[in-house]
């Protein structure tokens, strides 16, 4: 049983849930097509019904499961075109960013992306991909974090959630890293120009462009990509 003590206010309690549960979506202890058991997940994490009801409402809406009523709550996977609408919401959503990066971006972020850089082409030589998707993540944040946009933030980081962490995969298409690495270069000879109307056309036209990525978010998520989406496509059909 998971130590969770209940205390007044039942919505503490409900992100205790969540943030337990999406630990063990990143873990791959709850798969892409499972269906939750919430009688004993209950059980197991020691608690009434309505937190967990709770957690699991604001995991659908995040995109991370979807709740039958009355049913069951299966975890969601991703097919193309899920990943092809997130691209697109997230080449909008970080060319705002760039875009209004323009009255706070200096000589401090020119040198943080590029520290960054010089982190990502450290950590593809050695193979390690985490450390890659750590400064890759902190490289894009050098300037969302500019943005006085607090949801423009929040939804950014949900959408590179559902597609990378849940699970994280232990590979990684390095081909695709690779080519990130120039457009990476690009993007930050654009701010460094102080271009940002160019900076939000390249992350929008090129880094975020489905069109532009589509061989490689294929070869990215192949690994039994498609038999689960397609096991839990039959099962979630069986419940309607």
């Amino acid at each position: 049983m998971v130590d969770f003590k209940e205390g007044e206010e039942g919505s503490s309690l409900a992100g205790l849930v969540y943030t337990e549960l999406k630990l063990r979506l990143n873990r791959g202890e709850l798969k892409p097509g499972d269906f939750l058991d919430q009688a004993a997940l209950g059980v197991e994490l020691g608690m009434s019904r309505a937190p967990l009801r709770d957690a699991l409402i604001r995991l659908e809406l995040e995109g991370f499961v979807t709740v039958y009523p009355r049913r069951g709550v299966m975890v969601r996977p991703l097919d193309l075109a899920t990943i092809r609408n997130i691209y697109e919401i997230l080449g909008a959503l970080e060319a705002a960013a760039a875009e209004h990066a323009g009255g706070a971006f200096g000589a401090a972020e020119d040198e943080r992306m590029a520290d960054l850089i010089g982190a990502m082409d450290a950590s593809l030589e050695r193979d390690d991909f985490d450390a890659y998707y750590s400064a890759n993540v902190g490289f894009h944040d050098v300037y969302i974090a500019l943005s006085t946009n607090a949801e423009l933030k929040r939804q950014v980081g949900i959408l590179k959630e559902r597609l990378y962490d849940f699970p994280r995969r232990s590979a990684f298409v390095k081909e695709w890293e690779l080519a990130s690495m120039d457009e990476h270069r690009e993007l930050a000879a654009r701010f460094a120009r102080r271009d940002f109307a160019g900076a939000a056309a390249w992350v929008r036209e090129v880094h975020w462009s489905y069109a532009v990525q589509e061989r490689f978010v294929r070869a990215y998520y192949a690994e039994g990509g498609l038999g689960v989406v397609q096991r839990a496509t039959v099962a979630a059909g069986a419940l309607r």
